[in-house]
């Protein structure tokens, strides 16, 4: 059985033989124009419906996959499990209403796991960072040089090894996702392209910089802004290493756009 959060309506869903329910469906955070009312239909008020759904038919546990938006905007500081929750934006409030009524649907017989992530990069990516390897692969020269924020980004294949301690040990509460170092906007692209094996100049450009923050504020925040995790109290709690470094990620990541491209 298959259905849209965004164009269905939930009226009934078999979790005969299921115990745990990972959620990821969701209204993502775009640079167009939603309305908090649709955020809030699809994000809060449909997730909490089929929780409760899972919940009546037994579910043991509901994982919940939320945002690094619920804290806000970019900050000089890293924010940690226990940072306070400012969302600046309707995605990031439908993220935290959801995850307020989801833990409190939580009790002996039904966990609730919400896991904060990052930009979340690997094969299959899309959005800023393809369109990065896009550029790293077409051009020698790209005015992105010089460029010292510090952005913390979670590999697909640490985000599922995350996700699967979750579940092996039936934990429960809010846990943070990441890699183990944040990169620069310009280091990352100088991962991609040492990944395509490609020789590469940046360099910086400040009418570009001028031009997006007056323009493209949003965009310029991505490239230019800071925004760190310090997951360090996930780790602990679940004793949790992270299988792949940042460059094996980035590695993988772009031998699947090789492929995608033949």
């Amino acid at each position: 059985m298959t259905f849209s959060f965004a164009n269905d309506e939930i009226k009934e869903y078999t979790f005969a033989t299921i115990s745990t329910v990972i959620h990821l469906a969701a209204l993502v955070h775009r640079m167009d124009k939603i309305s908090e009312e649709l955020y809030h239909e699809i994000n809060v008020d449909k997730t909490v419906h089929f929780a409760a759904m899972a919940k009546a038919s037994g579910v043991k546990q509901f994982i919940f996959m939320s945002s690094v938006k619920v804290y806000g905007e970019e900050s000089e500081t890293a924010y940690d499990e226990k940072s306070p929750c400012q969302p600046k934006d309707p995605y990031g409030q439908s993220k935290l209403d959801a995850e307020n009524v989801l833990l409190s649907l939580a009790d002996e017989t039904f966990k609730v796991s919400i896991i904060r992530t990052p930009v979340v990069y690997g094969e299959g990516v899309k959005a800023n960072i393809l369109r990065l390897i896009e550029l790293t692969d077409r051009f020698s020269f790209l005015p992105f040089g010089g460029i010292e924020n510090k952005r913390s980004m979670v590999y697909v294949g640490n985000l599922s090894h995350l996700i699967a301690e979750i579940i092996k040990q039936e934990q429960e509460g809010i846990f943070l996702a990441s890699d183990d170092l944040p990169l620069s906007t310009s280091g990352l692209i100088k991962k991609i392209s040492a990944a395509l094996d490609k020789s590469l100049l940046l360099f910086p450009f400040l009418p570009l910089q001028i031009g997006l923050k007056l323009l493209k504020p949003l965009l310029y925040q991505r490239l230019y802004g800071n925004l760190c995790l310090d997951n360090t109290a996930t780790k602990e709690k679940l004793q949790l290493h992270n299988p792949f470094s940042t460059d094996e990620g980035i590695r993988r990541m772009v031998q699947w756009y090789r492929e995608k491209k033949k």
